[in-house]
């Protein structure tokens, strides 16, 4: 019988377990709402695009309405946002004054750019700056013109994420739990709202993930095919064809690479995904050829598999890395670019341009690795999962009855970069479960979901003498989303559950649902920079951490 996502035991037909169908969607909850059958069956069918749909409206009206307020260059968008500029300029990045004085230019009522193009040396590579330049290049140096595309990209973020988590658990309601879960997060809304480079990043990491799923049906379904039948028609398990199978283009693993390289090209903590996915697509094919009776899985798999899928992967990320580069490469003054002109020695047989480059990136990593500035918001990655503190990107006390303060006291304005609470304690909890799920169950989709955590949050335990903040964690979220609707989906039980259960077990998992919309509605105010009484303010600052 299958369970919440789950196929197995071993009575499941065989080409069942090596790609799991998707369920039939049912009416009966439309049912439940007063719809006719006729209506309840076309709206069942269209679940599984209406369901995510309806999600990211959601996800679009939080994160595109007044996206241009704060009229501010919040925290490090004086960098990017600037960055971005200068390389729709130049295709590099030029140098501009400090941010005292180029912040109230460019944000003047007639803005003056004062950019020169002069190489500047940055501390991270240019594709998100370029995808910051999108929105520039469409609505102008602004506020909302520079938000603009992180806003777009953490609205399609949910819809990717529905999407996900229906494949993954072979389940629509899930997949749009994880999505509104991923909606309402208030890490999510402050990042998609703030030119930044971490949301770019999870982006590309989370299109990489989802490509990575499809291409883990398409080759499952392709073995399968290749099984033998009986004379019903049923897949056979065959240790030679499981073994000897061999694997075509394929397409989706070479879009995650791409997309891997994208996220690389951003920050470099995406190098994290790369090394982990790489590992975890080989994983999956040694589970599938384990499945379709292959009698040396980890041989087929390194004689077959490893060679294509690490060449899909890493090669293809590398290209895309170096194709971010190609307005510095053709530029004549972005920082370091002839530096290894007319240098002779051991390396001088690879091409000047690439090696100013490497030089160029090696003492970007020296800088990054040796940031040790104190900073009011830094926190150790220990306490990111608990909210322990919060990054404050904007805040303003306006006076009583001015700057949209209507109180005779004080107020507050505030841009926090801070989780959802209630969801971000579930999903420590959550998290404990899929681990649990994954060592003693060995349930591959919480092994997935724990490989993105770990691959996004681990590496920070690296630096922890370094400058870092809280809400580098926004990388991660969307796996944090699935581990919470896979921990719920557990919860609310298989389709067989008893009359009892079927009743406590809902109301249950809806509970935790409306308390966490309600947690996120509460804060939603130092999310947006809604101007509130001071009183009202502080009623939110549940931890002295926060302050």
């Amino acid at each position: 019988m299958r369970r919440f996502g789950y196929v197995g035991p071993p009575h499941v037909p065989l080409r069942d377990r090596l790609v799991a169908p998707f369920p039939v969607p049912g009416t009966r909850v439309w049912r439940v709402l007063g719809l006719s059958p006729a209506w309840a069956g076309r709206l069942a069918r269209r679940s599984p695009w209406g369901g995510p749909l309806l999600v990211t409206l959601l996800a679009a009206w939080l994160r595109f309405r007044q996206l241009g307020s704060p009229r501010a260059v919040v925290f490090d968008e004086t960098y990017y946002a600037k960055d971005a500029w200068s390389l729709l300029r130049f295709g590099y990045e030029g140098t501009w004054p400090d941010g005292e004085v180029a912040d109230p230019q460019i944000l003047a009522p007639s803005p003056v750019v004062p950019l020169s193009g002069d190489g500047a040396f940055v501390a991270h590579p240019p594709t998100g700056k370029w995808v910051i330049a999108a929105g520039e290049w469409m609505f102008g140096l602004d506020p909302f013109g520079w938000r603009f595309m992180t806003a777009l990209l953490g609205t399609l973020s949910v819809l990717m994420l529905c999407r996900i988590g229906r494949r993954l658990f072979r389940s629509t309601l899930l997949g749009c739990l994880a999505g509104t879960l991923m909606a309402v997060d208030g890490l999510h809304l402050v990042m998609s709202r703030t030119a930044l480079l971490d949301l770019v990043v999870m982006f590309f990491v989370l299109a990489a993930f989802g490509c990575l799923l499809l291409d883990r049906d398409h080759a499952r379904a392709r073995l399968a095919a290749a099984l033998p039948t009986d004379g019903h028609g049923r897949a056979l398990p065959d240790g030679r064809t499981a073994d000897t199978a061999g694997t075509s283009v394929r397409p989706w693993r070479l879009a995650a690479g791409v997309c891997l390289g994208l996220a690389a090209s951003t920050k470099w903590n995406g190098l994290y995904f790369l090394v982990a996915f790489v590992l975890l697509s080989l994983l999956w094919d040694v589970g599938s050829r384990r499945v379709a009776g292959a009698r040396h899985p980890w041989r087929a798999v390194l004689r077959k598999d490893a060679c294509r899928s690490v060449l899909s992967l890493v090669p293809v990320a590398l290209l895309t890395y170096l194709a971010a580069w190609t307005g510095w490469f053709l530029s004549d003054r972005g920082y370091g670019r002839h530096w290894a002109d007319g240098r002779g020695g051991t390396w001088s047989w690879i091409p000047a341009p690439l090696r100013s480059l490497w030089h160029y990136e090696a003492a970007v990593y020296r800088f990054n690795v040796g940031l040790h500035s104190p900073h009011t918001y830094e926190s150790n990655p220990w306490s990111w999962l608990p909210l322990g503190r919060p990054v404050l990107f904007h805040y303003e006390s306006p006076e009583g009855g001015t700057g949209g303060c209507r109180t005779t006291a004080d107020c507050s304005e505030t841009v926090l970069a801070l989780g959802t609470p209630l969801l971000w304690w579930t999903a420590c909890a959550a998290l404990v479960y899929l681990l649990y799920r994954w060592a003693l169950r060995r349930d591959w989709r919480a092994g997935a979901v724990l490989c993105a955590v770990g691959a996004g949050y681990l590496p920070w335990f690296l630096y922890q003498d370094r400058t870092i903040f809280s809400f580098y964690a926004v990388v991660f979220v969307p796996y944090v989303c699935l581990a919470v609707a896979m921990a719920l989906g557990a919860l609310l039980g298989p389709p067989g559950t008893d009359a009892a259960r079927r009743t406590w077990r809902p109301v249950a998992v809806g509970t935790i649902v409306l308390l966490i919309v309600w947690n996120f509605v509460w804060f939603l105010s130092l999310y947006t920079g809604q101007t509130i009484p001071y009183a009202d303010w502080r009623a939110r600052m549940w931890l002295d951490t926060w302050v």
